[in-house]
């Protein structure tokens, strides 16, 4: 029986060239924080150079007046000062021979996962909207790198998007452009910069930290990407974080893109908290390897320079878990297809909020108390016990990869023993 959302049906499948995949995007969010370690170290000329050197630069000004390139402005510090940023976070997963080794060789390039990174004005909020690639969207009328146009689609995957750039325009400037015009048409957002990241700087990041503590609630197994994994709490080196990064055939589960988004944004926010409690942020030897893990990885938009990141981070320098927010946007099953999806009228809000730099969700403050205390009661203490007060068992309300999660919620292993 065919799961829900499965894998898109090869003769349904853009034709590609090489392959990408999104699930680098875990290395987008570790961008930031590696900007954020330079302010907290004496070496930040080292790092800085090393981030400098290792980074690929695309100019795709001229195929999205958004993207632009580096601002001048007064304010050296941070570039963008006061106004919220937009990053379209993509990863390339090239699956030509020996990068083929996890989920099996595939041809073309392709982008299964993307988020949304908004940062607030105020920099006191980091948000990520997951896309499922499933999900049927317009793709409109794109601008190759070399001036031609591609036609527009009134409902097409969104993983298209990126592969009809690299099939038309032959480059990461066509491809990203796309995906980047199909996010602002879709959503109404205007994004910034775009960062896009692969397969094999992924898993040097992660075994460069030493791996990735993450808490596995049931045995895991995927006989695609290989993932062996029992239940408790694990300490996941890079193949393995890979694994389960890509992992959407596993036992119990409905094998569909949005079970892989689940376990994408685990990894990120245990990634994130793993970076943070390390002593990376002291430690010159462990930020420069660190650091040179991610940035090799990377390729980027001209106006994404090091200024420009590194005046993100100081404004984020002093960001909680409890405000880095991870969630896909709301999605229902499409009416003629089961296999993909559609956005529910809740994701109207959710991306209207973002342009409106609001949070995402509405936060519930904690009811006021207005009910005096009883006064004490005379007992009988040969007769009556102490009471004490009950503590409520602490309950899931939340679902990774739907639900709106903060990166201490995703990274919680209480349920886990070691």
């Amino acid at each position: 029986m065919t799961p829900r959302h499965h894998a898109v049906v090869r003769s349904q499948r853009p034709r590609h060239g090489r392959a990408v995949r999104r699930h680098g995007v875990l290395r987008g969010v570790a961008l930031v924080t590696v900007a954020m370690l330079v302010f907290g170290v004496s070496s930040a000329a080292a790092v800085s150079y090393t981030l400098q050197s290792n980074i690929k630069h695309v100019d795709i000004s001229a195929l999205v007046p958004t993207v632009s390139t580096a601002p001048t402005v007064a304010d050296p510090t941070d570039p963008n000062a006061g106004q919220a940023v937009n990053i379209l976070l993509l990863g390339s997963d090239e699956r030509d021979g020996e990068n083929a080794e996890i989920g099996g060789e595939a041809s073309g390039m392709r982008s299964d996962t993307a988020i949304v990174l908004h940062i607030s004005a105020d920099r006191t909020r980091v948000e990520a909207i997951s896309i499922p690639r499933d999900s049927l969207v317009k793709i409109p009328s794109c601008i190759m790198s070399d001036g031609s146009t591609t036609k527009a689609q009134s409902s097409a995957m969104f993983n298209n998007a990126f592969a009809t750039g690299w099939d038309n325009g032959g480059d990461m400037a066509s491809a990203a452009a796309c995906a980047i015009n199909t996010v602002q048409v879709n959503t109404g957002l205007t994004i910034n910069h775009f960062v896009v990241v692969d397969f094999a700087g992924f898993q040097k990041m992660i075994d460069t930290i030493g791996g990735v503590p993450i808490c596995i609630t049931s045995d895991m197994s995927d006989e695609y990407t290989g993932l062996d994994l029992k239940a408790g709490l694990q300490t996941l080196n890079g193949t393995q974080a890979l694994q389960f990064a890509r992992a959407r055939h596993v036992s119990g589960t409905d094998g569909s893109d949005i079970t892989r988004i689940a376990h994408q944004q685990q990894l990120l926010a245990a990634v994130v908290q793993q970076v943070l409690s390390k002593n990376v942020l002291t430690n010159a030897g462990e930020l420069i390897s660190f650091a040179s893990a991610v940035s090799s990885s990377l390729t980027m938009d001209d106006g994404l320079s090091l200024s420009t990141l590194t005046g993100l981070a100081y404004g984020l320098k002093g960001i909680s878990g409890a405000n880095i927010t991870f969630m896909t946007i709301p999605w229902t099953t499409a009416p003629n297809d089961k296999n993909r999806v559609v956005w529910s009228d809740e994701a109207t809000t959710i991306w209207a909020n973002m342009v409106a730099d609001q949070p995402i969700v509405a936060t519930e403050a904690p009811a006021a108390t207005t009910t005096e205390p009883a006064a004490p009661t005379t007992t009988d203490a040969t007769t009556t016990a102490p009471t004490t007060e009950s503590t409520p068992s602490p309950t899931t309300t939340k679902t990774a990869g739907k639900d709106a999660m903060s990166a201490d919620d995703l990274t919680s292993s209480t349920t886990c023993s070691a």
